[in-house]
């Protein structure tokens, strides 16, 4: 039940728009986990392919995506509205994003424990619909147009310094990195 990691490597934080993507492309692949989970459990029940696929957007929601929203909210975000105030909108409603969405994962993070943890937990299909469509239309608002807009009013200066605030969250050397990578 818990979906197959990517064949291809990651971005590195010298790459961090391709950071950013990459993460997006795991949340759907964890949604679409959670998705089948809700249809899964209320057939059979909570078993072990249960538990770890519960166990693996668990993992992904507590870990990764704090790292991505916090890259978004305070190296991302902030860049773009001081270079292009005229995304004040976008820029305030992708925040208002963020927090809607931990308002949501607050409420279905102690079932997926539950899951987990091996008990019969029930996914209310409604409440996952909700996490799956309100993740769907903030990585499309994202993509399609926070993204595009940042890359054309940022410099390559301010590109490598969210690189290495991107590292920094994580506890990681970017230089290490590109040494690994032949760079």
């Amino acid at each position: 039940m818990p979906s197959l990691p990517s064949s291809s490597p990651a971005p590195g934080f010298d790459d961090p728009f391709g950071m950013l993507i990459a993460c997006h492309a795991r949340m759907r692949q964890q949604l679409g986990t959670l998705t089948r989970l809700q249809r899964y459990t209320t057939q059979n029940g909570v078993d072990a392919d249960a538990r770890a696929a519960a166990g693996a957007i668990l993992r992904y929601f507590d870990q990764a995506a704090p790292h991505h929203h916090a890259d978004e909210d305070h190296s991302l975000l902030p860049r773009v509205l001081e270079r292009a105030p005229h995304l004040a909108r976008l820029v305030e409603g992708i925040g208002a994003d963020h927090q809607a969405l931990e308002r949501h994962w607050r409420k279905l993070r102690p079932l997926l424990s539950g899951i987990a943890a091996g008990r019969n937990e029930a996914l209310p299909p409604a409440l996952v619909r909700t996490v799956c469509e309100g993740y769907a239309t903030h990585l499309e608002r994202e993509e399609a147009r926070l993204f595009p807009a940042a890359q054309a009013c940022l410099d390559p200066e301010a590109i490598a310094a969210m690189g290495r605030e991107f590292a920094a969250r994580r506890g990681a050397d970017p230089r290490a990195q590109a040494r690994r990578a032949g760079a």
